[in-house]
């Protein structure tokens, strides 16, 4: 809160002094004190009018218009009736020529109630000047009252009474309370008593008794009138005051201050208490039209908000108030609350501004108290100008230059310097100034329907006198201006016909006008005026466009719209704001679109109570408040600008909704780039197809990869047809009806043509055509056919056919040729259709006309296509359904399906022309009924053995093996019963038979389970043929019954059976059956030890190679004393290669040993190569070692004798050999 003036006259120094507003529009101010004066000052303090009384006033009031003050004085019989409008006092004696004590003007008409200290009452009419002396209405002083909207006056006196009479002074109603009463109030409470139709509010009176209690009187109810008594620590009641539906604020002496409610339900309780001052509490005054209450004391004044008494709004302290303070009370619309104070001073602080505001571009001005204004531009960062005016202003407007302030029908303009405010001018209009408007040079104020436009500065140089001012409308036209706007180049009004009228500042002439339905109550143009938004008589709001003379309507737009604001960033051209008392709603005009222009509602943003919007920036909206200040709201479309990295993913998806709808997409960009999900970059991609940014798109699909896109895009970014690019993107988004409206209405209409065909609507298509390109209708009618054929709809498939046939391109007729062949067959006319598919050149077309027919059971006709075709498959197939077997004869060298033979091979076997059918079953490959003629009617029995070893067909070995039983011949019955997987039958057989070994033989080479080898292997166990039973246990895998056998085989089956159980304990792997065999070696059994080989074939096959190495040379040594030095040098060498493999170090002996066996054999193939020098050391190697030869010694000695080169070597040893 702001103090305005204080009021400190010395004849009030030390004593109490009384105030009262005027009411209703507060202008005036009424002070007395003890001067024996009443004196009356403006709202900015200024003295204006003063009356002089006999003695010291004892009360005053205002009228209910505030015209008329009304003063009573000590020691006087008149009253004083001072008038606001004339400034002129007169007196009115009271004719009862007794002192008076209340004086109180009625709420409803011109009554004036006066009451005397003798407890008479005299109730005046202003208006009539009738006078009606009412005697002994009470016995005593009055002291209090109070009238109601009914005109119902309450009293009360020093008798303790109170009374209630009617405006003629009838007594109604009246109540003996139980103390003196003061501070009497009327106020009505709603109930919640809904019997009643007529009447649902109880009237009540409450009034002070005794300063301790508070006494409601029931005027409907008497007899519910109570008392309401408070805690004694409240101190006395200095002041209360009713608001809201029922409830009372009580201020107590003791600083505290309560609230309670009449409410039935709740009737004395105590809704609120606090102790608001420390000491103590003088008054309190609530303000219902600010919603606000005030107390005073401890040298302070707090303001609450009756919404919530919790909260402090305001605190005013009065430091050099040390006597205490006085009273409050509001003036009626809350704009001022005056406070006096026991040393006799008076303050007036500002409450509530009257909330005045202008800007242009980015600058504001603003009214921050009655006689300033403030002048301010944040967004360019210039301080804050203040300018002291003149008068207190109803209108505020501001320029790039200049200033504009004024009342009525007056305006004083003001020149804004770089750092000074110098007063211009002021100019007198012709009527009462509504609104006003400035720009660079001109202003243009409006008043009675008219606009006046004038030069600011009428000292510009080079102004013609004509272009000084004019007056709008012209005096022909019968019009009133409801609207104007001001912008660099345009006068812009709208009329109470709905004609919209832009007038060009520079040329000085109309240039555009536009007509509305309506009247136009409102024009809020951009900064351009360019675009501008209208709201006619309906509250209808509209986005008005004069470059093409197009109206948008604003959708969703409240009719309690107050203002509009457009978007002063230079990147937001297409956004503005609509606001009421409650809220703003974002609108954003997006001009280029695939869809056209149009207004899009963004969203609504609460604005807190009593802020008007002045100026809207990238999202801030400053706004003007009751306290002469400003305030940003940051609107909730644009929750965006704040930071988006710690934002969820939810709420980044709503930022990039809001980016979207603005079209602000570079911050869209920087959204997705944190998403980073394909949804997103899909969903900027399709806005900026939808809002026709190609660059941009291409560079979103870019990002995502989306290469078809791109190169569709970059194609058509060049095009300058707008029509037809957004024909195209609308294309694209799907949205295929509005891209051939697009098409149709571009330069290239065809393109709509070609979009339909590449869709594949055909019936939109063929309209196209028929319009645009009549030459691609039979093209269209031929893709349009087969669409149909592929559908069903053979009759309309037909139809488009014939009309798609153009007799000058071949390949295209034939197309349509074998439609209409195809369809004619599906719609019955089968000779018409065959006809055409014979005559047609295309093989295809036979085989599906082909398959047609037989579908339809027309065998005969598709046989013939099939044939013509040559697809004699086919043709044989239906041939052999219409039991044409001369005609599938003369095909069948040609036929290659199985089927189609093995049906004709079942044919001729029918007839009993076998040989036929034999080949007709070779060529189905039916080998079994190959095998079954061969034997049963051919009598060729080796055929059919071949062609059973041939294919290893199961069954035609089971036939084959029956024919051998026929026969007698078990051998080769068995034979084919194991080919043909019947073990059990061949065993049964062979056993019957004695051909077990036969079939031991055949199944041996067989892929035969364990079982069938345990069975031959009991089988031979039981014949007591231990080899046979040895080694089919072996192979079924029963090692020691198999070294068993093999152990007690006779001596002519020794060398074959040790193998077989060195094989055997070889797979066995087990240390008993191994030791077994090496003590049956070792003639532990039968004391004849077996041959060394043995033991070294088993060492092989137990991979012990160490000690078959150690055989490997005792065996060496004894074939060497034997003289087969071939067999000693092969184990040897054997030896030698697995122990090399297996890398296991090689005894130097045997190295050695090798060595010269095999020097003795090389000696041989070298002299019969001829080389007798590497003979020759062969024989010298072997005649140095020749003790390891015992048994031909002489044979090498000898030869190493008779060799010269020998001898040569030997007398030389350095006589190299090679």
């Amino acid at each position: 809160m702001k103090r305005i003036f204080t009021l400190l006259e010395k004849t009030w120094l030390g004593t109490p002094i009384q105030f009262t507003w005027q009411k209703t529009s507060g202008n005036y101010l009424a002070v007395t004190g003890a001067d024996h004066t009443v004196k009356i000052f403006d709202r900015h303090g200024q003295k204006k009018s003063e009356i002089n009384l006999p003695g010291n006033c004892v009360a005053m009031d205002w009228d209910k218009d505030g015209d008329i003050l009304a003063v009573i004085a000590e020691k006087s019989t008149c009253i004083y009736l001072w008038d606001a409008n004339t400034n002129k006092t007169s007196q009115l004696d009271n004719g009862m020529r007794d002192h008076m004590s209340f004086l109180l003007w009625s709420k409803i008409g011109n009554f004036l109630a006066v009451g005397t200290v003798k407890g008479n009452l005299l109730i005046y009419n202003h208006q009539t000047s009738r006078k009606i002396p009412v005697i002994g209405k009470h016995t005593k002083k009055i002291t209090c009252g109070c009238w109601n909207a009914e005109n119902l006056l309450g009293l009360g006196s020093e008798d303790k009474m109170i009374t209630v009479s009617n405006q003629e002074g009838d007594t109604i109603r009246q109540m003996q309370v139980s103390a003196e009463p003061s501070d009497m109030q009327f106020s009505t409470v709603k109930t919640d008593d809904q019997t009643s139709a007529t009447e649902n509010t109880v009237r009540i009176i409450s009034v002070v008794t005794g300063r301790k209690t508070l006494f409601l009187f029931y005027l409907n109810d008497p007899d519910s009138s109570m008392y309401m008594e408070f805690q004694q620590c409240y101190g006395n009641i200095v002041c209360y005051s009713w608001y809201g539906d029922g409830y009372i604020m009580i201020g107590f002496s003791r600083g505290i201050f309560v609230v309670i409610s009449t409410h039935k339900q709740e009737i004395g309780q105590e809704i609120f208490q606090a102790r608001g001052h420390k000491d103590n509490l003088t008054s309190i005054a609530v303000s219902q039209t600010l919603n606000k209450a005030a107390s005073c004391g401890d040298n302070c004044i707090k303001i609450h908000d009756l919404s919530e008494l919790r909260d402090l709004y305001a605190i005013v302290n009065l430091d050099d108030e040390n006597k205490g303070l006085g009273t409050l009370s509001w003036t009626d619309d809350g704009q001022l609350l005056a406070l006096s104070t026991q040393r006799g001073s008076l303050h007036v602080f500002l409450t509530k501004l009257p909330i005045l505001g202008d800007s242009c571009f980015t600058r504001i001005a603003y009214l921050t108290s009655l006689l300033e204004v403030t002048i301010a531009n944040h967004v360019e960062g210039e301080l804050p100008i203040t300018i002291s005016v003149d008068v207190e202003p109803t209108f505020v407007a501001v320029g790039l230059y200049h200033l504009a302030v004024g009342m009525n029908n007056r305006a004083w303009f003001y020149v804004l310097g770089e750092n000074a405010v110098k007063k211009l001018k002021d100019v007198e209009y012709l009527g009462t100034v509504a609104s006003i408007c400035l720009h660079s040079e001109y202003a243009a104020a409006l008043f009675e329907g008219r606009v006046q436009l004038h030069l600011i500065e009428s000292e510009i140089v080079d102004a013609q006198e004509e272009r000084e001012t004019r007056l709008f409308p012209a005096l022909d036209e019968k019009c009133r201006i409801l609207c104007h706007a001001l912008t660099c180049e345009f006068l812009i009004y709208g009329t109470d016909t709905g004609v919209i009228q832009y007038f060009y500042i520079e040329d000085w002439q109309f240039v555009n006008d536009y007509r509305h339905p309506v009247s136009v109550k409102k024009i809020f143009p951009d900064a351009n005026g360019t675009r501008l938004v209208f709201i006619d008589e309906k509250s209808d709001g509209f986005v008005y466009c004069p470059v093409n003379d197009a109206t948008y309507e604003i959708p969703d737009f409240s009719p309690a719209i107050k203002g509009v604001l457009w978007e002063n960033w230079p990147l937001d051209k297409g956004v503005f704001i609509a606001y009421d008392d409650d809220k703003v709603y974002t609108y954003v005009f997006h001009k280029d679109t695939i869809q056209g222009s149009k207004v899009i509602w963004a969203g609504s943003t609460k604005l807190p109570f009593a802020h008007k919007p002045l100026l809207l920036y990238n999202g801030e909206l400053t706004c003007q408040t009751q306290s002469g200040k400003t305030n940003t709201v940051y609107l909730s479309t644009h929750s965006f600008l704040s930071s988006s990295k710690d934002a969820g993913p939810e709420e980044l998806r709503q930022m990039l909704a809001q980016t979207l709808t603005l079209q602000r997409f570079m911050d869209a960009w920087d959204i997705c780039k944190i998403l980073n999900s394909p949804a997103t970059w899909d969903e900027l991609a399709r806005s900026c197809l939808h809002h026709m940014e190609v660059d941009l798109a291409i560079l979103v699909y870019r990002t995502i990869r989306n290469v078809g896109m791109v190169m569709s895009l970059e194609q058509i970014k060049g095009i300058e047809d707008y029509h037809l690019l957004a024909g195209h993107l609308a294309m694209f988004t799907n949205d295929f009806n509005l891209a051939q409206d697009l098409y149709l209405a571009s330069s290239c209409p065809v393109a709509a043509l070609e979009m339909r065909r590449d869709l594949q609507h055909w019936d939109s298509a063929l309209q196209l055509a028929k319009r645009l390109a009549p030459d691609q209708i039979p093209f269209i009618s031929k893709e349009y056919a087969v669409q149909l054929e592929f559908t069903g709809d053979y009759a309309n498939a037909l139809a488009h056919y014939e009309k798609g046939i153009t007799g000058d391109n071949k390949d295209h007729d034939e197309l349509c040729l074998a439609g209409v062949a195809q369809m004619s067959i599906r719609m019955g006319d089968i000779r018409r259709g065959v006809h055409q598919a014979l005559q047609h050149p295309s093989r295809i077309l036979k085989r599906d006309c082909g398959a047609i027919l037989e579908n339809m059971k027309q065998f005969s006709e598709a046989a013939q296509l099939y044939e013509k075709g040559l697809y004699h498959d086919k043709a044989a197939s239906v041939y052999i359904r219409c039991k044409n077997w001369a005609k599938v004869g003369e095909l069948l060298p040609h036929v290659s399906s199985p089927k189609i033979h093995l049906q004709y091979a079942k044919a001729k076997e029918a007839d009993g022309r076998y040989k036929e059918a034999v080949v007709a079953y070779e060529n189905a490959k039916q080998w079994n009924s190959v095998i079954r003629l061969y034997l049963d009617h051919l009598n060729n029995p080796e055929k059919a053995v071949s062609i059973v070893r041939e294919t290893q067909s199961l069954d035609g070995a089971k036939m084959v093996a029956r024919f051998f039983l026929q026969l007698g011949d078990y051998g080769s019955a068995i034979q084919f019963l194991v080919m043909s997987k019947c073990n059990n039958e061949a065993f049964t057989l062979a056993q019957q038979h004695n051909q077990m070994e036969i079939y031991a033989d055949i199944i041996g080479s067989e892929d035969t389970s364990n079982e069938d080898y345990q069975s031959i292997a009991l089988y031979f166990e039981g014949e007591k043929r231990h080899f046979q039973a040895g080694k089919f246990f072996l192979l079924c895998g029963q090692y020691s019954r198999a070294l068993k056998h093999f152990l007690k085989c006779p001596s002519s089956e020794d060398n074959m059976a040790i193998e077989m159980a060195i094989e055997t304990v070889g797979q066995a792997k087990d240390e008993l059956l191994t030791s077994q065999l090496i003590d049956h070696l070792m003639g532990e059994n039968d004391g004849m030890p077996k041959d060394a080989k043995y033991l070294f074939r088993l060492y092989m096959a137990l991979k012990q190679y160490r000690e078959a190495a150690r055989t490997a040379i005792i065996i060496a040594r004894e074939e060497q004393s034997a003289g087969n030095y071939r067999n000693a040098h092969d184990v040897l060498f054997s030896m030698y290669a697995e122990l090399k493999s297996q890398k296991i170090k090689i005894p130097s002996e045997m190295v050695t040993n090798l060595m010269i066996l095999h020097s003795y054999i090389l000696v041989k193939i070298h002299v019969k190569n001829g080389d007798h020098r590497k003979g020759a050391r062969m024989l010298i190697r072997v005649a140095n070692n020749i003790s390891k030869f015992p048994s031909h010694a002489s044979g090498p000695l000898a030869s190493t004798a008779c060799c010269p080169v020998c001898c040569r070597h030997r007398a030389d040893p350095d006589v190299d050999c090679d």
